[in-house]
């Protein structure tokens, strides 16, 4: 038996530990610990692996979200519509922005927000629409995007899970007003603790972000505006800063595993794998399988020391914290469906090829 988890962060740290270590070593000496200059190297280098004119750091994914929010003067009576299949910061934040969440369901494919479900909810009181790169896989941006047009509308990218993915040969984040995007240590580009930050084209929202996120001012004692503290550490910077170098070369590793599973899966009965839609950069953060007996795939996989995961076990409007909607299962069938029958099987670059046959040998073996 190969045992296989289902991540494996020290595996990564090992393999650049000088490099990281000395990063680390080099913010203690300088004491440069809140912004500074190791903060404004990822800025600028992020922004230019993202095609982005602008990168705004800030202390997390969550707070991405609602910075860019609040920068576009989001406020009470507004309404913004997002997917129902996510991580619960995307819609959290637009209730922390004091606008309504509306939930679209997904498009059966692609575990993302379905185009043809988002018009009918564009009320007068509409103002955004956030599309998830669900998994790691771009939305329909151009679908999005022409109903964002037709009615007015902004469009702000949570693209926590999908760093370097593309639509059409363009990078994720550069469609809409704003992309965000998270650095929890899990993602595709991890720090080692929580970071996150927001990239745009346009000059005076980038403004107005950075100006959010330090208090109201971009020099210490001075506050044109009421503001929050979400400030990314040296420390996570640094760290980002040797990473960033290697994430091409992860991203091209997830993806060659996601190919070994997608070839030695193909035909086992009632498993549907993932599919990558046309257009669309795949860059595998999760690989999303689904199967009517998930609990029991989940077990036997476990038994043979393989660990998998749910992401998510509940879509976001079942969740007691949106039970005020009063939704109900066929206002979102997609999410409802996929709920129960969604598993996340391991996969991070240093997972050996070994590994990866024995996940795909367990799963051909399940019955």
């Amino acid at each position: 038996m190969v045992e296989v988890p289902f991540s494996d962060l020290y595996s990564q740290y090992l393999a650049i530990q000088h490099e990281l270590d000395d990063a680390i070593k080099t913010v203690i000496r300088r004491s440069a610990f809140v912004r500074g200059p190791f903060v404004e190297a990822f800025e600028q280098a992020f922004a230019e692996v993202q095609d982005a004119a602008y990168c705004v750091s800030c202390g997390n994914g969550t707070d991405a979200l609602y910075i860019a929010m609040k920068a576009l003067g989001v406020g009470p009576g507004d309404e913004v519509i997002t997917t129902a299949h996510s991580w619960i910061a995307t819609s959290e934040t637009i209730t922390q922005a004091e606008a309504k969440v509306v939930f679209c369901d997904t498009d059966g494919a692609s575990f993302t927000l379905d185009p043809r479900r988002v018009e009918e909810l564009v009320t007068p009181r509409t103002v955004g629409i956030i599309p998830v790169h669900l998994f790691g896989q771009p939305a329909d941006m151009d679908a999005i995007c022409a109903i964002a047009d037709r009615h007015g509308l902004w469009v702000l990218e949570d693209c926590a899970q999908a760093h370097l993915a593309t639509y059409r040969g363009r990078k994720v984040g550069t469609f809409g007003i704003a992309g965000t995007f998270s650095f929890y240590p899990g993602k595709n580009l991890g720090a080692m603790g929580d970071a996150g930050a927001i990239v745009t084209n346009d000059a005076s929202l980038a403004l107005r972000m950075a100006m959010f996120a330090r208090h109201g001012g971009l020099k210490k004692g001075e506050h044109d505006i009421e503001g929050i503290n979400s400030r990314m550490d040296g420390i996570q910077a640094a760290v980002l800063n040797v990473k960033l170098k290697y994430l091409r070369g992860w991203t091209d590793r997830r993806q060659a595993i996601a190919r070994m599973y997608l070839e030695g899966l193909r035909g086992v009965p009632h498993l549907n794998l993932p599919v990558t839609l046309p257009g669309r950069e795949h860059v595998y953060h999760l690989f999303v399988v689904s199967h009517p007996e998930r609990d029991r795939l989940a077990a036997f996989l476990r038994a043979r020391g393989i660990q998998t995961n749910i992401h998510y076990p509940r879509a976001l409007p079942f969740l007691k914290a949106y039970r005020y909607l009063g939704h109900r299962q066929e206002d979102f069938p997609d999410a409802w469906r996929n709920q129960s029958r969604i598993l996340s099987l391991p996969l991070y670059p240093e997972l050996s090829d070994e590994q990866v046959r024995w996940v795909i040998e367990s799963i051909r073996d399940f019955r």
